[in-house]
């Protein structure tokens, strides 16, 4: 078991939010080990940090309204898999397991994913950008290779993006990073103290969420409704709390699938010159439109104050996740701010990478078509399945990006991600991207896999849930022929 130095005691209403609904059918077995697989769910995504100790057995029965032996013997099991130390007269502290030896069994290793919305990299494009890279690498060799901004082909490339979807961008108004989580830790630095409040969308983007807590800022949440943004609600958070920052993905939105346009669109660019509230605008998922293209990037719909808004943009969704490139897109000074901080946190990004990436851009429209149609026989099939196999659940009314955003029948999103986890399926449940562990009647559900593997993925998905809530399999269907 790792040694861990202990941190803190972890608040029991922090802990209690964050397990959200992890309760399963009494018919599917303990209640015990629900809850043991939901504090090891958080303890494995991050969100419970190593060397902190759980409140005590008293008190955790009481804010979970449980018996003081269910959440003993949930204890108990996670110090025999590993999870926990108990010290005499302490709190258990959280650790993680480093050998074989263990009581108890541990989730089966995922065999299914639900957990990523991404694709597979258009392999030839890939290879062709790297060995065209590779070709032209040769005078950066001469230098020593720190390129804070970028390098020249690539911000041209963007910029020339930009300027394609109606905003007018010169290549000294981009900076490259390495990825967009990247970019909006640099914008987090930059702008945000501990402390400061940051608008964002619930649900949004985990990654994001992660980034903002790590700033040591905090994230306040605007309830997305059925049909995408509610900015009346996004107006008076505004007015109420003056947010220092907003973190806003607006097209293809992650992961909802929502797109802001026509009026909206030019309401909220309005509303942030305004309120003068400066603005992150994601748009990693831009290119992965499969039913209309977005509308042009919102910092084209401010006619003043254009300084407050900053765009991040990324090769990942587009292209390959394994290409760590992205880019800000902001006003000179703004992007002169960022690179002037950049340098305590790391001397630029690859340039091998960033050729390839300048490579893969002048590519696209020969890449992303067939990229988008092959999402879209995906989105369809997975679809289908959900519909054979989980007729209650409802997928949301999105329909752009890599995922649906669906309902369930019953606030248990918890409780089914950490059934999956022990039949082999990772599976995030909804709470993880919301805040506060809210969004336990959500589930996101990727459409990047093969269609075989989204075969095996409902199924373990089905099995999850009818183990989470004790309903009996489906009736074989009968074909006469």
């Amino acid at each position: 078991m790792t040694g861990v130095k202990i941190h803190h005691s972890l608040d029991v209403d922090l802990v209690a939010r964050e397990l959200g609904n992890w309760r399963t059918s009494s018919r599917t077995g303990p209640a015990y080990h629900g809850l043991a697989d939901a504090i090891r769910l958080l303890i494995v995504d991050g969100r419970l940090p190593v060397g902190a100790q759980l409140p005590s057995e008293r008190m955790l029965a009481e804010a979970l309204h449980v018996s003081r032996t269910t959440v003993t013997s949930a204890y108990t099991q996670l110090r025999d898999d590993g999870f926990l130390i108990a010290r005499r007269g302490a709190r258990s502290t959280i650790a993680l397991p480093t050998g074989p030896a263990v009581t108890s069994p541990l989730p089966a290793p995922p065999t299914a994913g639900l957990a990523a919305a991404a694709l597979a990299a258009p392999a030839p494009a890939v290879l062709a950008a790297y060995a065209e890279a590779a070709r032209e690498v040769a005078p950066y060799l001469q230098t020593m290779g720190h390129e804070l901004v970028g390098v020249a082909p690539l911000r041209e490339a963007v910029a020339e993006k930009y300027c394609r979807r109606g905003l007018p961008t010169e290549p000294d108004q981009i900076m490259v990073t390495t990825g967009a989580l990247h970019a909006i830790g640099l914008i987090l630095k930059t702008y945000t103290q501990p402390g400061d409040r940051v608008l964002v969308e619930q649900p949004t983007y985990h990654g994001a969420l992660t980034a903002i807590a790590a700033s040591g800022a905090q994230a306040v949440p605007v309830p997305m409704v059925d049909d995408g943004w509610d900015l009346d609600a996004m107006q008076h958070v505004i007015t109420q709390l003056d947010p220092q920052l907003a973190y806003l993905v607006l097209d293809n939105h992650n992961p909802t699938g929502h797109t802001l346009a026509g009026d909206d669109r030019v309401r909220l660019g309005r509303m942030i010159a305004d309120t003068r509230m400066r603005t992150i605008v994601d748009e990693t998922i831009g290119d992965i439109w499969l039913d209309a293209p977005p509308p042009r990037p919102l910092a084209a719909e401010l006619t003043s104050h254009r300084d407050l808004v900053l765009t991040v943009g990324s090769m990942s969704k587009s292209f390959w996740g394994g290409l760590r490139v992205g880019w800000i897109r902001a006003e000179r000074n703004t992007i002169a701010t960022v690179a002037a901080l950049r340098p305590t946190v790391d001397m630029g990004t690859a340039i091998l990478e960033q050729l390839a990436a300048a490579k893969l851009l002048a590519m696209a429209d020969d890449v992303l078509p067939e990229r988008r149609e092959m999402l879209r026989r995906r989105r369809a099939h997975l679809l289908r399945l959900l519909a054979e196999q989980l007729p209650e659940w409802q997928p949301g009314s999105g329909t752009g990006g890599l995922s649906l955003w669906v309902r369930l029948p019953a606030p248990m999103s918890t409780a089914l991600s950490a059934a999956a986890s022990r039949i082999g399926l990772e599976l995030p449940a909804g709470p993880r991207f919301g805040v506060n562990g809210t969004l336990e009647r959500f589930v996101r559900l990727p459409y990047a896999l093969p269609e075989e593997q989204l075969d095996e993925a409902v199924a373990l998905l089905a099995k999850a849930w009818r183990s989470v809530t004790g309903a009996a399999p489906p009736e074989p269907v009968t074909v006469v022929v």
